[in-house]
């Protein structure tokens, strides 16, 4: 099969290669996909640049966990039936080598998920990692309606997601953004009111479309740098779910504060979260495919034979949409 692949972490252009490599098959409880599209996420691009652990101690590593494709071949123990459906993929390279950016993936079976025919391989590529956090970040505290969310990051992957699964489940959704051109496009995803943190005290302008009330929970993109606002602006017994703290990765915490707030803290990380939580969210991903109530966004595709071009895509930043990378 034709596969990216790298050796040693680096720099895209320095370690990534592309060429042939053995077709996997699948083993007990596995399945065996056709990739027609694989995406790259943060997460992706910092295992391959040596900033988090990526397999290498056991060789080669073929990137990437999300994708779209066809089940092709099924190992024992999976209903043969399950050949030729269209299923979009997550996790294919947690704790694993090979990964998505391949013609062939195999992982086991609840990793690949019925894709609907209406939706793309493009739009499947982009549903595991930003999706999925996006979900338990909405829906790990409880049922939302009702509630006020304070969604930091809504223009970015998973904020944009985090944004329409509250708003559909019936949370009054506020959003921040760093340009006016991400807070039209989370309004159109659902947002009712978009504050831009470049122009705007966020907290301030928090109190002042809530009357004073503060919100219910944050969905939050930048926990340590935004946490003196944070505890400003939750209600008492609110709640803080955080998926990252890049700029500030190892916090102060105004323990006191918030302890007399009784402010609950969630951190996420998608890979290792419940399977109970996992299972609840490829199941709302599908309803929602089936609906129609998704938006999505792809803000480039590039063949395999590019692949090191959108990896600098993904580092680059700035990028609102998924970048993928086309397979078949």
């Amino acid at each position: 099969m034709h596969a990216a692949w790298f050796e040693k972490p680096g720099p895209a252009h320095e370690v990534l290669q592309v060429g042939d490599w053995d077709t996997p098959m699948p083993k007990a409880n596995e399945v065996r996909v056709c990739l027609h599209a694989s995406a790259v996420n943060p997460s992706d691009v910092k295992k391959r640049a040596g900033a988090q652990p990526a397999g290498l101690q056991d060789g080669a590593v073929i990137p990437h966990s999300d994708g779209a494709g066809v089940i092709d071949a099924v190992g024992p123990g999976i209903s043969k039936a399950r050949i030729g459906e269209r299923v979009w993929v997550y996790q294919a390279q947690y704790q694993r080598r090979l990964g998505t950016a391949a013609q062939f993936v195999t992982l086991p079976a609840q990793r690949a998920v019925t894709l609907p025919e209406k939706t793309s391989f493009e739009v499947g590529a982009c549903l595991g990692i930003p999706a999925m956090t996006a979900h338990r970040a909405v829906f790990a505290n409880g049922a939302v309606e009702g509630q006020t969310f304070l969604i930091t990051g809504a223009s970015g992957r998973v904020g944009y997601y985090a944004v329409q699964w509250a708003k559909w489940e019936g949370a009054r959704v506020i959003a921040t953004v760093g340009s006016s051109e991400h807070a039209m496009e989370v309004s159109d995803a659902g947002a009712d009111q978009v504050i831009n943190f470049r122009k705007q005290a966020v907290a301030d302008s928090v109190m002042e479309l809530t009357d004073g009330a503060g919100v219910d929970q944050i969905v939050d993109v930048e926990f340590g740098a935004n946490l003196e606002t944070s505890v400003k602006v939750l209600k008492t017994g609110g709640a803080i779910t955080s998926y990252s703290s890049t700029q500030s990765p190892q916090p102060k915490i105004p323990f006191y504060p918030m302890m007399f707030q009784n402010i609950t803290v969630r951190l996420i990380l998608v890979y290792n979260m419940p399977e109970s939580a996992k299972r609840q969210a490829t199941a709302h991903i599908t309803e929602y495919l089936d609906h129609d109530r998704f938006l999505h966004r792809v803000a480039e595709i590039h063949p395999l034979e590019d692949i090191a071009k959108a990896h600098d895509a993904i580092e680059r930043g700035g990028s609102s949409g998924a970048v993928i990378v086309k397979i078949t």
